[in-house]
């Protein structure tokens, strides 16, 4: 084993797609990175961009309807990797999606930033979809001093 991969650090949370459970793996996920000593805004930086994935799989991927949202995070370092995974309806065209301002439910005057904030928020947003199997979002951050 390398030694680089002796310090990876693996969390795996399965949630409900219920809106109440986006502040739940917003905290949870906080309460998982703190071992890295982010300073309050890399933490708030994280809490959001998990929040707007979460969310976006509650809403779209799954319609407001019942499924399950699979969160994984992991340590390397002291970079942090989150993946937001839904099992919904998938995206037919991701790079309309991430269009600041885009939204397919205008009628629930969402503002249509949630991947604009994502991508604001964390270093890196990978967005992967397939009609019909869900979505999955790949967030990394280096939580620390970058000298």
């Amino acid at each position: 084993m390398e030694k680089s991969d002796q310090w990876r650090q693996k969390m795996k949370l399965i949630i409900d797609s219920n809106s109440q459970n986006e502040a739940f793996a917003r905290t949870v996920v906080a309460a998982y990175i703190t071992r890295l000593d982010p300073t309050l805004e890399e933490l708030a930086d994280v809490k959001t961009a998990v929040s707007e994935a979460v969310t976006n799989s509650i809403l779209h991927g799954y319609n407001n309807g019942e499924g399950e949202i699979e969160i994984v995070c992991e340590i390397k370092g002291q970079d942090i990797m989150v993946e937001i995974t839904d099992h919904g309806v998938g995206i037919p065209d991701i790079e309309k999606a991430m269009e600041p301002l885009y939204t397919t439910k205008p009628e629930w005057e969402r503002s249509g930033m949630g991947f604009a904030f994502m991508e604001a928020f964390m270093d890196e947003l990978e967005v992967y979809s397939e009609v019909g199997k869900g979505t999955r979002v790949k967030l990394s951050k280096h939580i620390g001093d970058r000298t």
